[in-house]
């Protein structure tokens, strides 16, 4: 009856131990620097395509364009000026994978 006891408990903590392995954890937002990645950053690329500084490396952004923000070429555009925004995502192959993009406005 001990063994059948034990057997169970053993059962019940190897299945409670499991499911807490099988919890991914979300992306948080963070504020990073955003702005065209070849015009501000320096970045080599084929045109202006935006990017984002985390941790001071830039990476460029697949998720988002540089034209879904306004006009890149204004003048508080990504190719004239480097801005605040709150993302989501993560890196994946030196490219910065978003879920979430909102540009902060000015201060």
């Amino acid at each position: 009856m001990k063994k059948l006891l034990y057997l169970t408990l053993l059962f019940v903590v190897t299945l409670a131990s499991a499911q807490d392995k099988d919890k991914k954890e979300e992306p948080k937002p963070q504020i990073v620097e955003a702005a065209c990645g070849q015009c501000q950053f320096g970045m080599e690329g084929h045109g202006c395509e935006l990017a984002v500084r985390v941790d001071e490396k830039s990476y460029f952004v697949d998720g988002s364009s540089i034209d879904s923000h306004g006009d890149a070429h204004a003048n508080d555009g990504f190719c004239t000026t480097i801005r605040k925004a709150e993302i989501v995502g993560k890196i994946v192959d030196n490219r910065f994978k978003v879920t979430s993009f909102k540009l902060l406005p000015k201060k």
